[in-house]
């Protein structure tokens, strides 16, 4: 890897199965847009679908997603290749603060605004923290794995998913409630054979 401020990857030999690719090293351009077409529809899903599970718009969330994609590609200095999606973490406490059913624009929305400007605030802070710390003695961010190890953010992220359970629950229940009651409808009538019908009662015929 170049010491330039964006640095250029020297190709690695992928050609055996099972290579391991360094960070310094970059796999042959076929197997790069194989790689980026997977990352973008892995990403692409989780982008989308947690605005919709909270009532936002899609659109501004991968609008959002992108600018900060590219402010961090910025900052890293293109030496770490990451997407930033929309974060899981907020689904729960978004849920329970505006009361959303999970269907359409959430209307509360509002109510949770400034706690989800004050956490991305409280997100800058710890990175500048962090940076200063590592720029100072090296290792800044060794107290962040040191509190939450592994088994600590694997518990979280499985903990995100079970609290979302109840809400897909709810909504696979009352799409099955309203298919349910549209079919138990009778089909409408044909209003003009039926004022026909009238009318021809009414002369007498």
């Amino acid at each position: 890897m170049s010491n330039s401020y964006f640095p250029r990857w020297r190709l690695a030999d992928d050609a055996e199965p099972g290579v391991i690719i360094a960070p310094d090293e970059r796999l042959s351009w076929p197997k790069n847009v194989a790689m980026g077409a997977q990352h973008v529809v892995a990403m692409f899903g989780s982008t989308v679908l947690a605005p919709l599970l909270m009532g936002f718009d899609p659109n501004v969330a991968i609008l959002m997603s992108g600018i900060g994609t590219l402010i961090f590609f910025l900052f890293v200095g293109g030496r770490v290749p990451s997407y930033l999606g929309s974060s899981f973490a907020f689904i729960g406490g978004v849920i329970a603060v505006t009361g959303y059913a999970g269907a359409g624009p959430n209307a509360n929305i509002g109510v949770a605004l400034g706690a989800i400007i004050a956490c991305g605030l409280a997100y800058t802070l710890i990175g500048v923290l962090v940076w200063i710390a590592n720029g100072r003695a090296g290792g800044g961010a060794n107290w962040i794995d040191a509190l939450m190890p592994p088994v600590v953010t694997g518990t979280i992220v499985a903990l995100i998913g079970l609290a979302l359970v109840p809400l897909r629950t709810a909504i696979i229940s009352r799409h099955r409630r309203a298919s349910s009651s549209s079919s138990a409808q009778p089909p409408p009538q044909d209003k003009i054979g039926t004022s026909t019908a009238a009318r021809h009662d009414a002369r007498g015929g």
